[in-house]
């Protein structure tokens, strides 16, 4: 199977197309640095040429708000026309647990824009919200600095190894369309305020965390839930404490072997 990987570079992408072509499907990595742009739509027909599924993982190249908007919304628009046109059988769109519940935040309304064009369009799809990756904390815990120290509020969240992201939306990918959304996430919950104290501390940075009910989350305001999957998410194996990537020092060589399961049972973290 012909298979299109939009943001094929990128975290995601790269995982993708590396899984999909060991399974013996014709991957193809579709990026700028590949000489496709949806923005643009330069490269685009040939790249889809003869394309059973498209997968986009892409991401915008700006966090500003009118530029996240203009990127879903023109690329999206310009990927659905020439899958139309390419006779494309199914897109599989990458988005986020929680997009509709968090409208403040233009990145998350950009994505609901996006997931609209996905589901008002003629070819059939899968939408695949995921939770926060294991290699985005980082960046979680970057965003909520303020005067030396990290503040966050005690919700809850369910971060997923990316490597298992990439597993679920391949897998959705070569099976039919289901013309709706799936959820995937970690296997266990956390509150967010004793989890960056210990991913800290993995990462041998001596900032204190804060508990902070008021703490914004890239700019939205969070309640316990927001960030959770609802009931049947699919639900990764890899927990935190077994990610190599959580201690500073460790670097992951190899990917292990990943399975997903329907959810029966999420774990409660002590921390």
């Amino acid at each position: 199977m012909r298979i299109v990987v939009v943001g094929g570079t990128g975290l995601i992408g790269s995982k993708l197309v590396t899984g999909l072509g060991e399974q013996g499907h014709e991957v193809v990595a579709a990026s700028p640095t590949t000489g496709v742009d949806t923005l643009t739509g330069e490269g685009l027909g040939d790249a889809l040429a003869g394309a059973a599924v498209v997968i986009d993982v892409s991401d915008s190249p700006s966090p500003e708000d009118v530029a996240v908007l203009e990127f879903f919304e023109t690329s999206t628009r310009n990927l659905l026309a020439a899958e139309a046109a390419a006779g494309v059988a199914h897109h599989v769109a990458l988005s986020v647990v929680g997009t509709g519940r968090l409208p403040e935040r233009s990145y998350f309304r950009a994505k609901s824009t996006q997931e609209k064009l996905v589901e008002n369009s003629s070819i059939p799809y899968s939408i695949v919200h995921a939770t926060q990756f294991f290699e985005f904390t980082r960046r979680i815990a970057e965003s909520a600095a303020e005067d030396g120290k990290i503040r966050m509020a005690p919700a809850f969240f369910q971060p997923i190894a990316g490597d298992e992201v990439a597993q679920a939306v391949g897998r959705i990918a070569v099976r039919p369309p289901l013309n709706e959304r799936i959820e995937v996430a970690g296997p266990e919950r956390f509150r967010m305020d004793r989890f960056f104290r210990h991913a800290l501390a993995g990462w041998n940075d001596h900032r204190e965390v804060l508990t902070d009910p008021g703490a914004r989350y890239f700019g939205a305001e969070l309640d316990e839930r927001t960030l959770l999957p609802g009931e049947g998410a699919l639900l990764g194996r890899i927990r935190y404490g077994d990610w190599p990537g959580r201690i500073a020092v460790r670097r992951v060589l190899t990917r292990p072997p990943l399975t997903f399961l329907h959810q029966k049972r999420v774990v409660h973290a002590r921390y």
